[in-house]
């Protein structure tokens, strides 16, 4: 990523941001917590990219280059803290599960965030042991490095419904099923499959909050049926996309 900009001090506040607005790469010198109690938020790194629906929320270490992507009409609560407070010892972007406590909990810390008060010093309090408690999802769809992944990546990026296997991909992007599985292990953490779940997850996300209906988003993403879509989404986030796209 080039032209980052330096911003010191993760803020802490709540903003709107309209449907298709970015914040541009940056970094802070702070630990993040970003959350978005509407619509569905994008962060992207070199790492990779990690989305979340308003169940889940997205931790970024200090340090760390990043850039935001508001899809649908976004309600953005972000949680500043000290690089020395790290209360799940993270040290890579990480999706984290918000229950109902929590949620309120980041909503109320991020409502008024010039208050010193004692009541919002306790706030504060709750809100981390709330995160030490919160489950971490592996809802993240990494980058890869390798020229071979790229490509292929690059393909069914653009198209997340191209339900090729991989014996076919490879032949158009000129490599053996064998390397390209071999190369998604050792550069990815991760077999094709799993990858491509994942890129058509995060599609299905960005377009419920564009408020696609579902059987479109399955058809766009690549899912057989319906059902068997809002099946794999139910397992993923704990709720059906019809309740998704509704909250």
């Amino acid at each position: 990523m080039t032209n980052i900009r330096h911003e010191p001090v993760a803020p802490t506040r709540t903003q709107s941001l309209a449907s298709g607005a970015a914040i541009g790469t940056h970094r802070h010198d702070d630990h993040q917590i970003v959350y978005a109690g509407r619509g569905v938020l994008a962060v992207t790194t070199n790492a990779g990219s990690w989305v979340a629906p308003g169940t889940r929320a997205i931790w970024i270490p200090a340090g760390t280059a990043h850039a935001h992507q508001a899809h649908g009409e976004l309600e953005l609560h972000l949680v500043g803290l000290p690089a020395t407070e790290n209360p799940l010892a993270l040290a890579t972007p990480t999706v984290l599960t918000v229950g109902p406590l929590l949620r309120e909990l980041i909503v109320a810390y991020t409502h008024s965030p010039a208050d010193e008060s004692p009541e919002r010093a306790r706030l504060r309090s709750v809100l981390l042991d709330q995160l030490r408690a919160s489950p971490q999802e592996p809802l993240h769809l990494p980058t890869p490095t390798a020229p071979l992944l790229r490509t292929l990546c690059g393909i069914l990026g653009a198209d997340p419904a191209d339900s090729r296997t991989l014996m076919e991909l490879g032949r158009e992007v000129g490599a053996s099923d064998r390397t390209l599985s071999r190369l998604f292990h050792s550069d990815l953490g991760m077999t094709f499959p799993q990858w491509r779940t994942q890129l058509r997850l995060h599609h299905a996300l960005i377009l419920l909050a564009e408020h696609t209906p579902v059987t479109a988003v399955a058809h766009l993403c690549g899912w057989s049926s319906a059902s068997a879509f809002i099946d794999v989404f139910r397992r993923t986030f704990g709720h059906t996309p019809g309740a998704h796209s509704k909250g």
